[in-house]
């Protein structure tokens, strides 16, 4: 038998366990973490360059954030994106349509160091940007598997008709809370460091994207569930304990 309170608590904690997977799911999936705004800039002359340049498989950092910074450029965890000229050609009109070209990053990339100096081979590995951006790319992975596996947990606990299993979900959950607010963290610190090393152009603009707020938003998501599963299954536990200590006496 189960309380209405708890029942209400186990429902609340999984619509927010639902609403947190969507979020996080999204912001793995699209490519606006990190957005550079730059107006000012008229790419038609050199566009075919930049274009060659940036979808290189030789493109390395430098490179490519070069033309991030020029061509209103977007990131996410698996790809980067530009936006050009659709024509690239010297002789463009004026109003030449706008398009956008992306390219993902493979496990190589995703795995490759990263130097002291962005784009020289020569200048030694730099350890902390390189295991920010492995941690960037595995966390959230390890999250989404960490809620999956507290989902399957939680329908044994409907089939057993018990919420002892609950309080397993909800640790999976706070484990999968902390693994996306580790992401947070990684990606912040990723991108600080970069900006050090590669400063932004003048007029260039930074800023965090939509798909990172999501990022933001599914980890307190994630505390919640956890703290109302974990709730639910403990008070009940007591209660329980309570009363069949009760009828026993």
């Amino acid at each position: 038998m189960m309380d209405n309170r708890f029942a209400t608590a186990l429902v609340i904690a999984c619509v927010l366990s639902l609403i947190s997977t969507i979020y996080m799911a999204a912001s793995i999936g699209t490519d606006f973490w990190y957005e550079y705004h730059n107006p000012a800039e008229n790419i038609s002359e050199l566009g075919k360059i930049i274009v060659d340049e940036f979808i290189s498989d030789d493109a390395d950092e430098k490179t490519y954030t070069d033309a991030l910074f020029r061509c209103n450029g977007t990131v996410g965890l698996w790809r980067r994106c530009i936006t050009v000229p659709k024509n690239v050609h010297w002789y463009s009109p004026p109003e030449n349509e706008m398009t956008t070209k992306c390219i993902s990053f493979s496990l190589s990339d995703q795995f490759m160091e990263k130097y002291i100096e962005p784009g020289n081979h020569n200048s030694g590995t730099d350890l902390n940007r390189t295991y920010l951006w492995r941690l960037q790319f595995l966390l959230p992975f390890v999250s989404l598997g960490l809620m999956c596996f507290g989902a399957l947990i939680g329908l044994c606990a409907c089939a057993c008709r018990s919420l002892y299993p609950a309080i397993a979900t909800g640790v999976l959950h706070f484990l999968a809370g902390l693994c996306t607010l580790g992401l947070v963290g990684c990606y912040v610190a990723g991108i600080e460091l970069l900006h050090q090393k590669l400063p932004l152009p003048d007029g260039v603009k930074g800023e965090f994207g939509w798909s990172f707020c999501l990022a933001c938003v599914s980890a307190p998501l994630q505390f919640m569930a956890a703290a109302l599963f974990i709730w639910a299954a403990r008070t009940n536990r007591k209660e329980f304990t309570i009363l069949k200590a009760y009828r026993v006496a």
